[in-house]
């Protein structure tokens, strides 16, 4: 029992170092032998320590290559239990209402307090969003989360970063569930637009765009909705 806080407290000394020393994003830490020389702990207990915030999200180990910084960031996989809820249309529902309270703001912000190296990686991600989804590859999803979660970066509000959450599960609803044809077209041309009202540090475009695209992709989940919900109940099936 007495183990327990020596290691809970060395887990918070670890990341008081890792905030001090300014380690960022997917920055490997030292190992163990010279983090229990800094931390004056043994290598059994610094082990502890990693563990503990792996469980955080802060850290996370790669086998046989050492332990880095999460680019999780501390943010747990469902920090609002999205899981958890059945009604699923009654979720995106909501999460557009967010959406809109949100991200039209963000995207203003960005156009703004944006730096130049930012705006040059939103170009490159909307163009590998372009080319992932003319290929069909999933890993569209992934690119569109690190899209709206760079703009939010982009706003300079510290406290967007906590929200960023709330947007990505919305993308991901939205994408796993709803994706079709019309939409990718959609998407692409939206985030043509949002980039190019940030680059032209035009506030109100870059608003306006992000509230557009919103917009379409809603009326597009809908009219899928209304569609299948058709084609499971409507009369075109019973005069079948």
């Amino acid at each position: 029992m007495a183990a327990r806080p020596l290691v809970e407290k060395t887990a918070e000394r670890l990341l008081q170092f890792i905030l001090e020393q300014g380690f960022e994003v997917g920055q490997k830490l030292p190992n163990e032998y010279d983090l229990s020389e800094v931390l004056d702990v043994g290598r059994s207990t610094v082990r502890e320590a990693v563990r503990s915030l792996v469980a955080r999200n802060i850290l996370e180990v790669r086998q046989g290559s050492g332990t880095y910084i999460s680019s999780k960031q501390g943010v747990a996989e469902d920090p609002f239990g999205f899981a958890f809820v059945k009604d699923r249309i009654k979720l995106t529902t909501d999460l557009f209402e967010l959406r809109y309270l949100l991200e039209p703001r963000i995207a203003e912000r960005a156009a703004q307090f944006a730096k130049e190296e930012d705006i040059e990686r939103l170009e490159k991600l909307a163009l590998a969003i372009e080319e992932a989804l003319k290929a069909d590859d999933p890993k569209h999803l992934e690119l569109d989360v690190a899209f709206h979660s760079l703009i939010a970066e982009m706003s300079g509000n510290i406290a967007v970063k906590s929200l960023i959450p709330v947007i990505n599960e919305s993308i991901q609803i939205i994408n796993e569930d709803y994706t079709n044809r019309q939409m990718k077209q959609a998407s692409i041309e939206a985030h043509r637009n949002i980039v190019n009202a940030i680059k032209a540090r035009h506030p109100i475009g870059a608003y306006d765009s992000m509230m557009s695209h919103i917009l379409t992709v809603r009326q597009t989940v809908l009219d899928d909705w209304y569609d299948k919900k058709i084609e499971l109940h409507g009369l075109p099936k019973s005069n079948e």
